[in-house]
C-alpha cells in the first residue's frame, strides 16, 4: 500500500503566512524586561488564602461616594499587614537585606498595550477615601498613557487584580527588589460551610507570591493571614 503523500509549501518560513511586525513601545519594553528579570532571579514562594467578604460588602454600603473598590480595601489591608511585618515590606540587595520605613504599594493597572504599575505613598497612612481617589486617578492616568515616572517609582510591594474580568485565582510576579506581590481575585458570593451548614457568602481568593529569600513560609503565611484578617474586620481599615 502506498504511503500517503506529504504537501509542503515550497517556503517553510510562510507556512504560518506572512507575519505583521510590532515594534513594543517603551512601556512594553519595560514590562518584559520586568517580568522576565522577576522570572528569572527571584526564587519565589506562593500561598492562597480564601477571605469571607460579607463585612467589607456591608461596610463599602456604609461609605459615602465615591465608594472604595474592593482593590482598595485589599490596598490598604496589605499596607497595614506589611507595615507590621517590616521585612516583607523591603528588598534584597547586594547579599543584604534592606527594610523601608514607607509602605508604597504599587497597583496594577490596564495601560495601552501594556500593564502600567503606579504607586500609592504611604498606604498604611492613608484613610480609604484617600485611598479611593489615588487609584481613580492613578487608574485613569494610566489609560491614557499619562503617567510620569515618579507616579511609577518606588513601590515596596504591588496588588493585582483581575476581579474585572471574574478571575477567582491568579498569581503575580514578584517585581524586583520588592519582596512580596498579592493577587486578588473577584469577589463573588459562594457556597461555604459555615457552622456545619451549606450558606452563600462573599469570599476572595488571594494569592501572595514572595521572595522566598526574604520572606520564609511561616513569615509569609502570617503575612497573607494579617490581609485576610483585616478584610474580614473591615472596620479596622478606617481607623
Amino acid at each position: 500500500m502506498a504511503e500517503p503523500s506529504i504537501v509542503r509549501p515550497a517556503d517553510t518560513g510562510t507556512v504560518k503566512g506572512e507575519p505583521t511586525v510590532e515594534e513594543p513601545t517603551r512601556a512594553q519594553t519595560q514590562h518584559a524586561r520586568r517580568v522576565a528579570e522577576s522570572r528569572a532571579t527571584v526564587p519565589d514562594l506562593t500561598l492562597t488564602t480564601e477571605a469571607d467578604m460579607e463585612a467589607a460588602v456591608a461596610l463599602r454600603a456604609e461609605l459615602p461616594t465615591p465608594t472604595p473598590t474592593f482593590e482598595d480595601l485589599a490596598l490598604k489591608a496589605f499596607a497595614l499587614a506589611l507595615r507590621e511585618a517590616p521585612r516583607a515590606n523591603g528588598a534584597y540587595r547586594d547579599a543584604r537585606f534592606e527594610r523601608y520605613p514607607r509602605v508604597n504599594v504599587g497597583l496594577a493597572v490596564p495601560a495601552p498595550g501594556s500593564t502600567a504599575f503606579p504607586v500609592v505613598f504611604d498606604a498604611d497612612e492613608k484613610d480609604l477615601a484617600a485611598i479611593a481617589a489615588d487609584t481613580a486617578v492613578l487608574a485613569r492616568r494610566a489609560r491614557e498613557g499619562q503617567l510620569t515616572n515618579p507616579e511609577v517609582s518606588g513601590a515596596t510591594a504591588t496588588l493585582s487584580s483581575l476581579a474585572e474580568f471574574g478571575v477567582r485565582h491568579f498569581a503575580g510576579l514578584v517585581s524586583q527588589p520588592q519582596a512580596a506581590a498579592l493577587a486578588m481575585g473577584t469577589v463573588e458570593p459562594r457556597a461555604v460551610v459555615r457552622d456545619g451548614a451549606v450558606v452563600a457568602r462573599h469570599v476572595v481568593e488571594l494569592t501572595l507570591t514572595c521572595d522566598h529569600r526574604i520572606l520564609h513560609a511561616p513569615d509569609a503565611g502570617r503575612l497573607l493571614r494579617r490581609v485576610r484578617e483585616l478584610l474580614e474586620q473591615p472596620a479596622l481599615l478606617t481607623r
